[in-house]
């Protein structure tokens, strides 16, 4: 049973490793050679393509051409902008093309310093890692990406003051007015009005696009990043390298109801549609596999315009970060307050372990809101999950305290039959049926704590919620690893050995992974050792090992992983004393056990 349980301990440990260090981690991947997916345009002064109405895939085609300039001339470029300022926000609208290119979130920080830079989310097309969305009109298969708006003098962005923008296109007028609220929506208002003496047809369109793959990706298995959309209340993602290496798994899906955009660990831009119209989405890569351009659009119907008529439509663009509670605020339908967009909150990558990512998420919120800290969130999540276990974790633990009790019997048994195996098998076993009990009862709990661990891990790595949130003393942020190490004495000597090469993360042994590896073998003490010495030396050295494992891992999960080892040990102690199971700890720990007292002279 020991060793089943610590078998089952150790395989779910290395599985989690595996995924740390050869799934998970930051890859570098060579880009297979290919080809432009598209030609030039014949007008110099027209960046967007042309489109086939009945086609999306063709819109934006080879806008992105050119090399990359720095921020400063990419913002300088633009025909004029107009300010964005809110209590969140800080930006600009380019007024060429009418985009939203240019946003930084005023809440949110790179680090924890205070005088780091805030996160920048949106950039100028031909920046580096441009990132921007807009929402226009395709009349004549022209999506006048590049045309100029004039707005009036001294206009300004608040969630006081609109913005209305205005352009004319031969015979026809637009008119595009924005507002944003105190979060991170913008709604935007667009008219058309056709002046001229013959009707015509025009596709309403949105687009979200990111030049290259950002340098903030971090590439893990467990976590979306990339082009992505609720399309018809049914989610689609493209993972940035998917697509970046096959073109072709771009997603094309018609349907009512959602959103598309592009997304990156805590950060969202996204385009959303009226919800109840139809719409043809697609996410795809649109320049090639060396140099990536990630799009996520969609087109609504077609409207006919007659001469003399104006068409108006209403949509939204976010441009924040993936808040649970804001997204869902925008899910609620609008006479309860929200915009009733679908599904919103799938914009954060609860996985497939949803239906206890998002009750563990929920139960950490509530009672980090609660209490205003989200390590005691965690314990109280621990004590959550140990009160739901007892049962299960009482019949494992009082399975252990029998196997403890029967081990000198079943050490008889091993001296009775060593060389017949099977004997000694089939001995054992009537032994545990006469005594009635399971012997793999004592890993049952372990396996059951596995999924919920791993949720709790992902939890922890994908929510916004848990980032820069500190604990107590020098756990300053929950989702990061314990920021001390015992090899440079907790910070007193003056060097850092976590920026070694290769081994480096794994060296950030804190005070936490070491807590959590004192507890796991404390436990162990509580067991029954291996017969085999061997055996009992590769177990005992495996709280050790662990503690390398999780010292890469979130602050708050080695908090979670030791509070709830703490917790089992007292639980255990508690039942083994119910069986009348003792412990003999000057045996199971040397260092407790009485000296013997130096003989008298003449003794």
């Amino acid at each position: 049973m020991d060793r089943n349980l610590i078998l089952a301990i150790a395989l779910s440990m290395g599985v989690l490793l595996f995924w740390d260090i050869f799934i998970s981690g930051p890859q570098r991947e060579a880009f297979r050679e290919a080809q432009e997916t598209a030609e030039a345009e014949a007008a110099a002064d027209e960046e967007g393509g042309e489109i086939d109405d009945a086609d999306i895939a063709g819109l934006t085609r080879n806008t992105e051409a050119g090399a990359a300039v720095s921020l400063e001339e990419a913002l300088a470029e633009s025909s004029g902008r107009v300010p964005i300022r809110t209590e969140t926000l800080e930006g600009s609208i380019n007024l060429t093309g009418g985009r939203i290119d240019d946003l930084t979130l005023l809440q949110y920080r790179e680090t924890l310093d205070e005088d780091s830079a805030n996160i920048r989310l949106l950039n100028p097309r031909s920046a580096a890692h441009g990132h921007y969305v807009q929402l226009g009109w395709i009349a004549g298969g022209d999506a006048a990406q590049a045309a100029v708006w004039t707005v009036p003098n001294g206009a300004e962005l608040t969630p006081q003051t609109p913005v209305t923008m205005t352009r004319r296109q031969g015979d026809l007028v637009f008119e595009k007015t924005i507002s944003i609220d105190e979060n991170y929506m913008f709604e935007v208002d667009q008219t058309v009005r056709n002046e001229g003496s013959d009707a015509l047809l025009l596709t309403p369109y949105a687009l979200v696009i990111q030049r290259g793959i950002p340098e903030d990706f971090t590439n893990f298995m467990i976590l979306h990043e990339g082009p992505l959309g609720v399309i018809g209340k049914a989610l689609y993602e493209r993972k940035y390298k998917k697509l970046a290496k096959n073109p072709d798994k771009k997603v094309e899906e018609s349907g009512a109801g959602g959103w598309v955009g592009i997304t990156n660990k805590y950060w969202l831009a996204a385009a959303v549609p009226p919800q109840d119209e139809e719409m043809k989405a697609t996410l795809d890569n649109i320049g090639s596999a060396d140099e990536p351009v990630f799009r996520a659009t969609y087109a609504l119907p077609q409207r006919g315009l007659a001469a003399g008529e104006t068409l108006t439509l209403t949509s939204h663009i976010f441009g924040g970060p993936k808040d649970v509670d804001i997204l869902q605020s925008y899910e609620a339908k609008p006479e309860d307050g929200g915009l009733g967009v679908y599904d919103f909150d799938k914009a954060v990558d609860w996985g497939h372990l949803f239906i206890l990512t998002r009750p563990i998420f929920y139960t950490l919120n509530f009672f980090g809101d609660l209490t205003g800290n989200f390590g005691v969130a965690i314990l109280i999540l621990t004590l959550i999950v140990k009160g739901l276990l007892f049962p299960i974790a009482n019949k494992g633990f009082e399975s252990m305290a029998k196997m403890k009790k029967l081990q000198p019997e079943v050490e008889a048994l091993r001296k009775r039959y060593p060389d017949d195996r099977m004997k000694m098998q089939q001995e054992m076993m009537a032994l545990y049926k006469k005594e009635k009990m399971n012997p793999l009862a004592g890993c049952l709990p372990i396996l059951i704590q596995m999924p919920i661990f791993y949720a709790l891990y992902k939890t922890l790595f994908v929510t916004l919620e848990m980032r820069h949130e500190p604990f107590i003393f020098w756990i300053k942020d929950l989702s990061a690893p314990d920021p001390t190490t015992i090899f440079n004495l907790f910070g007193i000597l003056p060097f850092d050995p976590t920026a070694a090469p290769v081994v480096g993360a794994f060296l950030g042994i804190g005070v936490l992974p070491i807590l959590m590896g004192v507890s796991m073998w404390f436990q162990t003490k509580l067991n029954p050792p291996p017969t085999d010495p061997v055996q009992a030396q590769v177990f005992a050295m495996l709280p050790f090992v662990f503690v390398f494992i999780f010292a890469p891992f979130a602050a708050g999960l080695v908090l979670y992983w030791f509070w709830n080892t703490f917790l089992g040990i007292l639980q255990q102690m508690l039942i083994m004393k119910k069986n009348g199971v003792e412990v003999d700890w000057g045996e199971r720990l040397p260092f407790m056990k009485p000296k013997k007292k130096a003989p008298a002279p003449g003794e």
